[in-house]
């Protein structure tokens, strides 16, 4: 009776340390985007990535200084016309967050938003 305890004790420990190997070697998938911002619009305007995927966005300002924010990770870069600025963080969290010019370009400034889906 005692060795069958032990036997179920130990295959339990061991099975337990096999998931917790695995999950830790599991590398996180990256994305890559290219966004160009331009009057009054970013390109693409909807950006979808999974829940856990490490994210790189390499914008770039083809008309005039812009500027990227999302705020909901922390993240806001100037633009200048004509330089590709690279972001990365983790999309950590699922929802729909959204993102916008953050430097005054003109008349349409407002408008100029797109969105983060994290699924």
């Amino acid at each position: 009776m005692r060795s069958n305890f032990l036997f179920i004790a130990v295959t339990i420990l061991a099975a337990a340390a096999c998931m917790t190997s695995a999950q830790v070697a599991k590398p996180e998938a990256q994305r890559e985007f290219q966004l160009t911002a331009q009057k009054f619009k970013f390109s693409p305007q909807t950006i979808k990535v999974k829940r856990g995927n490490r994210v790189k966005l390499t914008v770039t300002a083809v008309d005039a200084q812009h500027g990227f924010k999302l705020e909901a990770f922390h993240v806001e870069q100037k633009l200048p016309k004509g330089q590709a600025i690279t972001v990365e963080f983790t999309a950590d969290r699922a929802g729909s967050f959204p993102f916008q010019c953050s430097h005054f370009c003109g008349m349409g400034h407002s408008k100029m938003k797109g969105e983060l889906i994290i699924e």
